[in-house]
């Protein structure tokens, strides 16, 4: 009888749109916080999840923009080299060592061509290959080189077609044995080398470094210069700080490699707007529904003073408000789940088209944070009750 005595109270005290507009606040409110929390979640998932496969873009070949002023002058000096190494979002950087002497290569009789080439070295934590003859030493039989599979491409599709020449595959080159020529002071050295490898990282033609520092020490027919280029390793290449700090510093790499980094920046405005959104509203849905229960209960006074005056404990009354008010809470938090696990499986069947991959599920940061969020409403009315039935 005591309850249904309550009920009529508060239903009678209660006004319908007030009810409607707190709800609806509340519900906008979540929706937007639990939206920046799982569009982080996602993005995160899409530059460090298992799923990706991204040991090509994580190292990036750095050089300095050539331009009129420059020309010739692009050598990087060691405070740009430690700079670079000192920045905590790079986690390591590789001297990319040109050849410092005149090379040409030609087939032979079994593929015949002739070319000028050159050489440069990258220390072997930065290279994207495993052979057994990557190694070089003074009694070696050959050369190990390592070209880009970018090359052959254009071998194959270009000038191959172009030529009427055969096309050639990755175990063929690996067979065909090439001449080196060196121009030294004292004449023209010859050396033999084989393709062991293709590399997807770096588009130059490589080779040991102990043979890179051994030949430029007999054969080098110029003073040292200074690195051209280096090799950096970074766990987010699309990192903002990172394309920020390469512009103000005059230098540049691969934009396809980096070319998320604007993206990024939209996703962390995006996700800054929703966080701080979410939050402006979160906090007046909760002094909407503090007002709320607080003008409820003021108009139903006289009538709660009398059951106390007859006997009903405040703890008892708190105790049955709380059930009155809290459990739409709960309610409004389930229904925003729903909508936000509809919206993640949405965007997961679009980015599977975009061969992106994501969970279909709500991540379980988010679902934390809505209990969370549940338990901070549970202590707003609780103390809103108590504050205004002590009254």
């Amino acid at each position: 009888m005591l309850n249904h005595l309550l009920k009529k109270i508060i239903k009678s005290g209660a006004g319908r749109m007030r009810y409607i507009l707190a709800m609806a606040g509340l519900g906008i409110a979540l929706l937007l916080i639990l939206a920046a929390i799982q569009l982080q979640t996602n993005y995160n998932t899409l530059l460090h999840g298992n799923n990706v496969q991204d040991s090509i873009a994580n190292f990036l070949v750095v050089n300095k923009i050539v331009s009129d002023n420059n020309a010739g002058k692009t050598q990087l000096s060691e405070e740009e080299i430690e700079g670079l190494k000192n920045q905590n979002f790079i986690d390591a950087v590789g001297i990319v060592t040109p050849s410092r002497f005149k090379v040409s290569a030609s087939g032979g009789s079994s593929l015949p061509f002739y070319t000028d080439m050159f050489f440069e070295s990258v220390p072997d934590n930065f290279l994207d290959i495993e052979s057994k003859d990557w190694q070089w030493n003074e009694q070696s039989q050959f050369i190990p080189i390592v070209i880009p599979n970018m090359f052959l491409d254009l071998y194959n599709f270009g000038f191959a077609s172009s030529q009427n020449l055969p096309q050639l595959s990755h175990d063929l080159i690996k067979q065909i044995p090439i001449q080196l020529n060196i121009q030294t002071a004292a004449g023209n050295k010859t050396y033999f080398a084989r393709v062991v490898g293709f590399s997807d990282r770096i588009s130059s033609i490589l080779v040991p470094q102990t043979f890179m520092d051994w030949a430029n020490e007999h054969f080098a027919t110029e003073a040292p210069k200074g690195a051209s280029r280096v090799i950096i390793r970074t766990k987010d290449p699309s990192n903002p700080q990172l394309t920020d700090y390469l512009k103000q510093h005059n230098l540049v790499t691969d934009s396809d490699k980096t070319r998320f980094s604007k993206y990024r920046k939209v996703v962390s405005y995006v996700v800054s707007v929703s966080w701080f959104t979410g939050v402006a509203m979160f906090m007046f849905a909760l002094l909407v529904f503090s007002l709320f229960i607080e003008l409820t209960i003021a108009s139903c006074k006289e009538e709660i003073k009398l059951l106390i005056t007859l006997g009903s404990s405040p703890k008892q009354l708190k105790h049955f408000l709380m059930k009155q008010f809290f459990p739409a809470n709960v309610l409004i938090m389930v229904v925003v789940l729903i909508v936000m696990s509809g919206l993640q499986l949405l965007l997961q069947h679009f980015l599977l088209s975009q061969n992106m991959i994501i969970s279909s599920f709500l991540s379980p940061i988010t679902v934390a944070s809505a209990i969370l969020v549940l338990f901070v409403l549970w202590l707003v009315h609780r103390r809103t009750l108590g504050r205004q039935i002590k009254a």
